[in-house]
């Protein structure tokens, strides 16, 4: 068992007054309870309410040299704890050891942004063309935030709600992931310590009937989720007047021109595909290759997927671990099965490494039925299908078809070719020479079409969190 309160953070403290069912934590490879968590009932739901708008009036009196010290805290405390931090989300959402690392400093990185963006004029000087008025703009926050986080990135995910409300003055209240809310529940008092006022973060564990209460409850002015588009979509229908950021999924697209460095695409897109079970919302799912080079692409990405190390998450070479839990696997095992019926050919994977923790093969299938599950949905597993087009110019319209519009990579060594991809794909982002993975925390990120609304990335979440006022002097 980890060593923690077993209980939502609340008002600066592990609540312990609800009692509601208990959520049991598990190892995600070997199954073990890593915790019991008493699950937030009403009472507590409006405790944190009630705590997030105290907090909210002291953020607001707080100069941002205040907010700054905070964050610079949270940093330090959380490279004191930075290893247990890793080793927790490895073993709660069976994420590569590796990559659990990365993503601790990747928070890092977030804070290090919101230090950068706090206090910066995010408004602007109106001209006034008789010389004797002065105008400007200034930002100011809706009020408490009300985050939704899902399991694959808990802190960081988390982090990119909390930093931004921080920045800009203003409480959060965070709904966890149910399959990974222990590392969660830690960033929250390290936060705290860091000398935040009491109620600035609170972190509810609960079910989905007190989320949605939360969805509906008007004392939020903001709602930030991300997740999966069925989720989202319907919560921004029973949103009320709320200001409403969706971070959603995609099915992310990778096109290989035929003037593309081969060797480096295939080892990009393999990687992309399968590291973290594809358990990434910008995991490249569909590879549209030139038909020129298809061949000598298909015989490099086969043998970079067949090197994809696959088992216990917590070996520092592991790339591809389990899949988050049993509905998850079964989902994964239905879209292939369905796509083979359909008339799929499977170029490798299709199989379990390991049942009992539920590690897929990496899986790579072509001639996919546009109708199927795995060209329409977010597979979310290893599983990416390879198919041959003409052209770039064909790989542009396949892409479009998607009702998702995430992130997509386009390999080519045509800069002009390159210029009327980005032009044409319909896209939150196109990366050059890189799979469709590629974030960084301080750019602006999210999608169109069914892949969200809004846009994340520190900056840009304080401009969502934010309104502008205008003064005329």
């Amino acid at each position: 068992m980890i060593e923690m309160e077993n209980f939502s953070f609340i008002h600066g403290n592990y609540h312990q007054q609800s009692f509601a069912a208990e959520l049991v934590v598990t190892h995600k490879f070997n199954g073990d309870v890593i915790g019991r968590i008493q699950q937030a009932d009403e009472k507590a739901l409006e405790t944190a309410i009630a705590s997030a708008h105290t907090a909210f009036k002291e953020l607001q009196q707080w100069s941002p040299a205040q907010r700054i010290e905070c964050m610079e805290k949270l940093i330090a405390l959380m490279l004191v704890h930075k290893d247990h931090l890793a080793e927790t989300i490895c073993m709660e959402a069976g994420k590569p050891l590796f990559y659990a690392q990365q993503e601790v400093l990747r928070c890092i990185e977030t804070i290090r942004a919101g230090i950068r963006e706090t206090g910066n004029a995010m408004g602007e000087i109106v001209p006034m063309y008789d010389g004797q008025k002065l105008a400007f703009t200034k930002r100011f926050a809706y009020g408490p935030v009300l985050g939704i986080t899902p399991f694959n990135f808990p802190l960081n995910l988390a982090l990119h709600k909390i930093i931004p409300a921080l920045a800009v003055g203003t409480s959060i209240v965070i709904k966890a992931a149910p399959q990974a809310p222990l590392s969660l529940l830690k960033l929250a008092s390290l936060i705290h310590q860091a000398g935040a006022p009491v109620g600035a973060v609170n972190v509810l564990v609960c079910d989905l009937t007190l989320a949605e209460k939360l969805v509906r409850d008007n004392r939020f002015p903001v709602l930030s989720f991300t997740g999966s588009d069925r989720v989202g979509w319907y919560l921004k229908s029973i949103a009320g007047k709320k200001r409403v950021l969706l971070e959603l999924g995609g099915n992310a697209p990778v096109i290989v021109d035929e003037t593309a460095n081969l060797d480096q695409a295939a080892a990009k897109i393999a990687y992309g595909a399968f590291l973290y079970a594809g358990q990434i919302c910008i995991s490249t799912q569909k590879i549209y290759v030139a038909q020129k080079v298809a061949d000598t692409f298909t015989e490099l990405l086969l043998a970079e997927t067949e090197s994809i190390k696959s088992g216990d998450p917590a070996h520092l070479d592991t790339i591809n671990g389990p899949l988050i839990d049993a509905k998850a696997l079964e989902n994964a095992m239905n879209k292939l099965s369905e796509a083979k019926r359909a008339g799929a050919e499977l170029l490798c994977g299709g199989f379990l490494i390991n049942p009992e923790s539920r590690i897929l093969a990496p899986s790579l299938l072509s001639g996919v039925h546009p109708e199927t599950s795995l060209q329409k949905d977010e597979v979310f597993a290893p599983i990416a299908i390879l198919e041959t087009v003409r052209n770039t110019e064909q790989a542009i319209k396949l892409a479009n078809s998607s009702r998702f519009g995430l992130q997509c990579g386009v390999f080519c060594n045509d800069t002009e070719l390159f210029k009327r991809a980005f032009d044409e794909l319909q896209y939150g982002a196109v990366l050059l020479n890189s799979a469709p993975g590629f974030r960084v925390d301080h750019m602006p990120y999210g999608g169109i079409k069914d892949s969200g609304t809004g846009r994340e990335g520190v900056r840009y979440t304080m401009l969502e969190y934010t309104e502008s006022k205008l003064a005329v002097l």
